[in-house]
């Protein structure tokens, strides 16, 4: 396995790169995200994955490790190979795909080119665990929701609003405001509901 690469940048395009070391030049297949975050300096680090198949050999780079991450993560779902996890990780940030995966959001996951619903399912059914004990992500982003946004929706069931409808509204209110009280949360449900 090449875990990185250090050498020199030879060629970039948006979808891969070449670096030279010790004389070799290594393509390297890479997302619009690390796209966006290589400089275009002489020098160069990218972690890598070599995705080795029957007819090809593949070398995935990532300017972050996280990428890297995810990016196995990802491949080891059934239907996702490399090519369509570089895509996903070209369309949102490798933390957005995290979030999305966590928090149970497949309508952000499926407004990814080439993924469908059944797709998106998936993903969330065989990842989201791994994402939430691996980034120490808990379901629904953070521990404050757990704590703040659950009185606030309790309280709003006494009121006699309907649960499933509130908890859309309270999830929105905590992503924006995270650190928002238990009264500041109920105050702005009940202008949104």
């Amino acid at each position: 396995m090449i875990a990185f690469l250090k050498g020199r940048l030879v060629e970039k395009t948006p979808t891969d790169i070449i670096i030279e070391c010790n004389g070799v030049g290594y393509q390297v297949h890479i997302s619009l995200h690390s796209y966006s975050l290589i400089k275009d300096s002489e020098s160069i680090l990218v972690y890598t994955y070599l995705q080795i198949k029957e007819d090809a050999h593949t070398l995935y780079g990532f300017v972050e490790k996280l990428e890297r991450e995810l990016f196995k993560l990802l491949i080891s779902v059934s239907g996702i190979g490399g090519n369509t996890a570089r895509n996903m990780l070209s369309y949102v940030t490798p933390k957005d795909l995290m979030q999305a995966i966590a928090s149970n959001d497949i309508k952000t996951i499926q407004s990814i080119k080439g993924i469908g619903l059944k797709t998106a399912q998936r993903v969330v059914i065989d990842l989201q665990e791994k994402v939430q004990k691996m980034y120490g992500l808990e379901d629904l982003s953070t521990s404050v929701y757990n704590t703040n946004a659950e009185e606030a929706l309790s309280a709003l069931e006494v009121l006699g609003f309907v649960r499933k409808a509130t908890e859309k509204v309270v999830k929105k209110i905590v992503d924006q405001q995270p650190d928002a009280t238990v009264e500041q949360i109920i105050k702005l449900a009940l202008k949104s509901l």
